[in-house]
């Protein structure tokens, strides 16, 4: 019995071996890396002196860079939201109500997937430019008669984030709702639960997994992300995936750069913690 045990672990360990060597090799080490190099100190000309200085992270209180940070972690729930109410109802159609073409409608929800994201942000350059489609649909219904402002704005930034990260949302979503018991349904409005009543108290609380899986997948790249900002945002519209770009290839300031990208780490970790066991908790007990 204890050789079949060990026999066992050892497979396992086999098993798992290659995934953490990868790990370890192509993130832990990089992270390890970044957090010795928030504490270093940038040359004049670029390169970094290791020690330890900690004002580079006092340095990310400074109000231009907390007003950054606010903006980044303000557009990243709004997306995760918006991506929420979009992407939820879609999922329920496809769950309960896709029959045989199931298979087809998440093919098209995947199909974004098969081009590159920075085709995606320019076809939004195209469509809210001055002289895009959208400018132009609007002036051709006399709506407006000269081209709006619809390109670097943080409206411009949300609409092309929430275009590229809703499938992020379905999946996990779909994959819940998927595994539901329609039985549950019949019981509760059996009992003499409407439709609405049935949904908040019976449905959702169940798909709370998806829920928060989509949630985490959408809000954790949506702070991070720097390509769409850039396009659709351009210097009014700054992130911290932005800023941190900015630091390593353009200020050469290694340190600060490596510590904002502690922070947003920290921050992300954090909120995520959070959500998964406050709201989670409390949507589960409810159950």
């Amino acid at each position: 019995m204890g050789k079949g045990r060990h026999g066992w672990s050892l497979g396992l360990a086999g098993l798992l071996s290659p995934v953490t060597i990868w790990l370890g090799l192509f993130f832990l080490v990089p992270l390890l890396f970044i957090l010795a190099y928030s504490f270093g100190k940038s040359g004049v000309y670029g390169g970094i002196t290791l020690g330890f200085y900690p004002g580079n992270y006092l340095k990310v209180f400074n109000p231009l860079y907390l007003d950054i940070i606010v903006r980044t972690l303000v557009i990243a729930l709004t997306n995760t939201l918006l991506c929420l109410l979009l992407g939820y109802p879609l999922a329920y159609f496809i769950a309960f109500k896709g029959g045989r073409r199931k298979h087809i409608l998440i093919l098209l929800i995947m199909i974004p997937f098969w081009t590159s994201l920075l085709l995606r942000a320019y076809a939004w350059v195209v469509i809210l430019g001055g002289n895009g489609i959208a400018n132009r649909t609007l002036q051709f219904l006399h709506i407006t008669d000269h081209p709006l402002d619809l390109i670097f704005t943080p409206q411009a930034v949300t609409m092309g984030m929430v275009y590229s990260y809703l499938p992020f949302m379905i999946l996990p979503l779909y994959a819940a709702l998927e595994k539901f018991d329609r039985r549950l349904k019949e019981a509760a409005q059996d009992l003499g639960a409407s439709r609405w009543h049935t949904f908040w108290r019976v449905t959702f609380p169940l798909s709370m997994p998806g829920v928060i899986a989509g949630s985490i997948l959408v809000f954790i790249p949506s702070a991070g992300e720097f390509v769409i900002p850039n396009l659709l945002g351009g210097a009014r519209t700054v992130m911290v995936g932005n800023l941190i770009q900015q630091q390593f290839l353009e200020a050469r300031d290694w340190a600060f750069g490596s510590a904002l990208a502690v922070m947003l780490a920290v921050l992300l970790v954090g909120a995520i913690m959070f959500y998964v066991r406050k709201v989670g908790a409390e949507k589960l007990e409810g159950v």
